[in-house]
């Protein structure tokens, strides 16, 4: 990968599939499974916090099944609305839609094909938890207009990407309660910081062609107000602790979260979009650590 694109040549998509799947794999951003983890941590913190005992091996799968599915859906929706908005920008121009490798009506029809298979996905699941995940998709349609009309598109991110801490709950109680909300709600303030990290990659780009965000609404204050997003989500996650009843292991490794954090921010190079890049897809690890005190906290 260049510093020029987010396209990844010589990688296992060019490997091992045909050809003429490969933009559809790139499309979904089959490459890059950051994505993906972001969107499913919030599901396993949920399903494990809620389960009485170890959470199910067949909810997990469902919701990694899900995760997968909708976060390439999402990923082809943004694209058809950004495709000429895309072209513009140097790290973005290469993807299959702006580049012409995948026309906008093949696109639409694969997008089609993944939303069937996240029904028949979906379907697995309870009534409640069925109407919520029909309920997600009136954000997954228009969070992709959020950044033409708004500077704080990480939030209607946040709002799209952690659904599935709603989904988790509900998957096991049939129903949502406190501690699903409060995961949302902290589910948010991740997201709000994960995503203006990552954001700092285009915003010279964006600046030029009008799309808005947190890094460029923030500017040089960005850092101070990330640090205040992973402070919210930390409190919270404190009263989720409390409020269930979590072990104090749990609170043991939600520590080395806390530190996971402060080393993200301390090491962050916020004109440095490659070092943007590498922070933003730490998360993954600092969401695992999550999901693992949450695991032990319930264990002991």
């Amino acid at each position: 990968m260049t510093p020029h694109t987010d396209l990844l040549e010589g990688d296992w998509i060019d490997r091992f599939l045909p050809a003429p799947v490969r933009p559809y794999a790139r499309l979904m951003r089959l490459d890059r499974p950051i994505g993906t983890w972001l969107l499913l941590l919030p599901c396993l913190w949920s399903v494990t916090l809620a389960s009485d005992g170890l959470p199910s091996p067949v909810l997990l799968t469902l919701f990694a099944l899900g995760a997968l599915i909708m976060r390439g859906a999402g990923c082809a929706i943004n694209d058809l609305y950004d495709r000429h908005l895309d072209g513009q920008v140097a790290r973005t121009a290469t993807r299959p839609l702006p580049s012409g490798q995948v026309k906008p009506w093949q696109a639409l029809l694969f997008v089609t094909a993944l939303l069937l298979l996240s029904l028949a996905v979906l379907v697995q699941f309870n009534a409640f938890t069925i109407k919520l995940g029909v309920a997600s998709l009136a954000l997954v349609l228009t969070y992709p207009l959020a950044k033409r009309v708004t500077w704080w598109p990480q939030f209607v991110l946040g709002l799209t990407f952690n659904w599935g801490a709603l989904m988790g709950w509900s998957a096991v109680q049939c129903k949502v309660e406190a501690p699903a909300l409060l995961l949302y709600g902290a589910g948010i303030f991740w997201t709000l910081g994960y995503d203006t990290i990552y954001a700092h990659q285009d915003k010279d780009d964006d600046a030029k062609i009008g799309i808005k965000s947190l890094a460029l609404k923030l500017g040089t204050q960005a850092r101070p107000v990330i640090a205040l997003f992973y402070a919210a989500f930390f409190m919270l996650f404190v009263l989720i602790g409390l409020m269930t009843g979590l072990g104090t292991t749990f609170y043991g490794v939600l520590a080395l979260a806390v530190l996971h954090a402060f080393w993200q921010l301390a090491t962050w190079q916020i004109d440095d979009p490659a070092n943007s890049l590498r922070r933003f897809k730490a998360n993954r690890d600092f969401g695992l650590i999550v999901w693992v005190a949450l695991a032990v906290g319930k264990a002991f």
